[in-house]
């Protein structure tokens, strides 16, 4: 009888060797199976930023060099205006959300850490205004003043903020608003010649009695001055220079 034993070991033998050939195949397939779109977006999908993130102190260390950070400033303040001068007219929540984020972050990790600081200070005073292309353009001149007001630099003409950060797009935003039929700048809107700013501007704007940026106009909850025979411009650069100075400029005649 010693061949009844011997069956019965070799069909338990070819069920574990078979069993085992399974799951080798099975993990060999995993590890070559390339990983697919989802999987490598997951991470980004997942991440949960903790308010204490946002509003946290300054990361990196002090900067000494004074060239580069004044290099730094000016290409720093360069992306900062030509962000605000291509945010949507007409952001979604989550756009609105990306870059309320973005400003935090910013003075976060700006790579000149006493700057960051100054910066953050101006940003708590001043929070990011984020409700519309308008408003972020105007909020980022208004703070890149303050700055220049404690570094005892010139104050910036926010009327020419649109010429100065000019990124080259001007062109395709004219041939979208012809695809989409509407009425052009010149039939909607004017305003004044830019002149420089009046004394008692920039003293109502930065002295004792320093402005805040005046939101309801921005809205269109607050009236409108009118001024007529004047040169037309963006309607979102006047609405900067009138967060800046008080004034919106419009007008509907030619």
């Amino acid at each position: 009888m010693p061949s009844a034993p011997s069956k019965r070991y070799l069909a338990l033998l070819l069920t574990v060797s078979a069993l085992l050939a399974i799951l080798f195949l099975s993990s060999f397939r995993h590890h070559t199976t390339p990983p697919t779109t989802t999987s490598l977006n997951s991470p980004a999908q997942h991440v949960a930023v903790h308010p204490g993130t946002l509003s946290g102190g300054a990361i990196m260390p002090k900067l000494g060099n004074a060239t580069a950070k004044a290099e730094l400033g000016r290409a720093a303040w360069k992306l900062l205006h030509t962000i605000m001068s291509r945010f949507p007219d007409k952001p979604s929540d989550d756009e609105r959300t990306a870059l309320q984020s973005y400003i935090h972050l910013f003075t976060r990790l700006y790579p000149c850490g006493e700057c960051a600081e100054h910066f953050r200070v101006i940003v708590e005073k001043f929070p990011p205004q984020v409700s519309s292309r308008s408003a972020a353009a105007a909020w980022a001149c208004h703070v890149h003043n303050e700055v220049n007001v404690s570094l005892k630099k010139e104050v910036f003409d926010c009327s020419n903020i649109g010429d100065f950060y000019d990124c080259g797009c001007a062109d395709d935003e004219k041939a979208a608003m012809g695809e989409e039929g509407g009425k052009k700048v010149d039939e909607v809107v004017r305003s004044v010649e830019k002149p420089e700013m009046r004394r008692e501007d920039v003293e109502r704007m930065t002295g004792d009695a320093g402005r805040e940026l005046n939101i309801d106009l921005i809205k269109g909850d607050a009236p409108l001055r009118v001024i007529e025979g004047r040169r037309k411009a963006s309607i979102r650069w006047i609405l900067a220079l009138e967060a800046v100075t008080g004034q919106i400029i419009c007008t509907t005649s030619m």
